[in-house]
């Protein structure tokens, strides 16, 4: 992992830069992104390295803090599911779609790998994002 500083219109941001295999990831004042080595970029919570709104994965290797739902619990676009710290900043992870948990595969102080699957969500047509 690599720190940086830079400035953006007069505003000064802090981050960090790191790559795992193919997969290089950043964050910059608390949003998190992901680039493929295709070149494709997401951006943050749920959706970073993942267009599936029924899989929320981990952004960038951590350590869950807290799990917000429990199997079964109905969620909304933006409802907080996960929260994780990496790099000694926590990253929240929302839905991306309205839908009800239907699996967890995390719990509170378990360390995780990029891409590791978080929530399983069951989305229902015409619900999400």
């Amino acid at each position: 992992m690599k720190k940086v500083e830079m400035e953006i219109n007069g505003q000064r941001m802090f981050g960090a830069v790191a790559k795992s295999g193919t997969t290089t990831w950043f964050s910059l004042n608390g949003e998190v992104w992901t680039v493929e080595a295709e070149g494709r970029a997401s951006r943050g919570g749920s959706k970073a390295g993942a267009l599936d709104p029924s899989v929320v994965k981990a952004p960038m290797p951590g350590k869950i803090v807290k799990v917000f739902v429990q199997l079964g619990t109905e969620v909304q676009v933006g409802d907080t599911l996960v929260v994780m710290e990496a790099m000694k900043m926590e990253y929240t992870l929302k839905a991306s779609a309205s839908a009800k948990v239907e699996e967890i595969q995390c719990v509170a102080g378990q360390q995780v790998t990029l891409g590791s699957v978080l929530v399983k969500l069951k989305v229902e047509s015409g619900k999400n994002s």
